[in-house]
């Protein structure tokens, strides 16, 4: 008799997740109050942001679901990785000092149309299960390809836009923060494509997994990103009104 092992995932459990969220969110609370005026700093907030309340769903979902049902919860978690691509492209355009309008009205457009689909749609989100170690969500089949090609598609355009505008960009502190922006969305893709290749059984679990990760991509934020381009004398004044 063969017996299968399967992976099992125990930084994703239940305790990691407030745990993760506790730390996300006191990222956001600092960054906003030690760089609040700046534009460049609220994004960098509302990403660190965005990832503590997916982990918070995620606990909800597995340990209690105060306030509303099990199923909200997913839907709100959704919502907020939704938006974790635009924001990410549009750190890396505001530390590059480049406006790329059409290119942000597309990314952050595409980001409400599956929102609101995840939202206000009732079959958009069909279901969720805490295995324990992660969680699984379920959303309308004919919505899976698109939302890959959504999500995959504007994180690899983030990369790509960061690695051309750095060798565009003139100040050493900047090419340095477009570098460590880089690290950062690799820093949870690579592992969450590695764990879904030894195990596809993980695939619905990648938002989970992905996530999970991407603590690495808000503790970079917060102690390489922000530091090198926020507390420049007057970093952004003179493009403060660009975007």
């Amino acid at each position: 008799m063969t017996k299968h092992k399967s992976i099992r995932l125990y930084c994703f459990t239940p305790a990691v997740m407030i745990t993760t969220f506790v730390i996300e969110t006191c990222a956001a609370l600092y960054t906003l109050f030690r760089y609040r005026a700046n534009l460049t700093a609220r994004l960098i907030t509302a990403t660190l942001g965005s990832l503590a309340f997916f982990q918070l769903a995620e606990y909800m979902i597995c340990e209690k679901t105060y306030l509303l049902s099990s199923l909200d919860w997913a839907r709100l978690g959704y919502v907020a990785i939704t938006i974790l691509p635009p924001l990410t492209l549009h750190i890396g355009l505001r530390i590059a000092k480049r406006q790329n309008k059409p290119l942000l009205m597309a990314a952050y457009g595409s980001a409400v149309v599956f929102s609101i689909f995840f939202l206000f749609i009732g079959h958009g989100m069909q279901s969720q299960q805490c295995l324990g170690n992660y969680v699984i969500f379920s959303i309308a089949p004919y919505a899976s390809f698109p939302y890959g090609l959504y999500y995959h598609g504007w994180l690899v355009t983030g990369i790509l836009l960061a690695w051309h505008n750095r060798h565009k960009v003139k100040e050493p502190n900047r090419k340095k923060a477009l570098v460590w922006l880089i690290f950062g969305y690799l820093s949870f893709m690579v592992p969450a494509i590695v764990v879904n290749i030894i195990d596809p059984a993980t695939v619905r679990a990648i938002p989970s997994i992905m996530c999970g990760f991407a603590v690495i991509m808000a503790l970079t934020l917060l102690f390489k990103v922000a530091p090198l381009v926020l507390e420049e004398k007057n970093s952004d004044q003179a493009s403060s009104n660009a975007y």
